[in-house]
């Protein structure tokens, strides 16, 4: 757990380079979400996550069960 913005936020997801995680917080902020990405700094001077854990997406605690609701939900098909 990580304390950012003065609340506790929980990893709700990992990735293995910050294309990815970049990815996922647009998915989060875009249903309004806050979103804090971590060790992509990191991802980006070894040229992966794997080494470091991941790059992590946390979200405040009191949004992680909704968050990983949403990334657990397959995207509607495109028209």
């Amino acid at each position: 757990m990580a304390r950012c913005y003065g609340m506790d936020f929980i990893t709700v997801s990992r990735a293995l380079n910050p294309a990815e995680a970049e990815l996922v917080r647009s998915r989060l902020e875009a249903n309004g979400f806050l979103v804090n990405v971590k060790n992509e700094d990191a991802a980006f001077c070894f040229g992966t996550g794997y080494d470091i854990g991941g790059v992590l997406i946390q979200v405040p605690e009191a949004q992680a069960d909704n968050a990983r609701a949403l990334l657990a939900s397959q995207d509607p098909p495109d028209p």
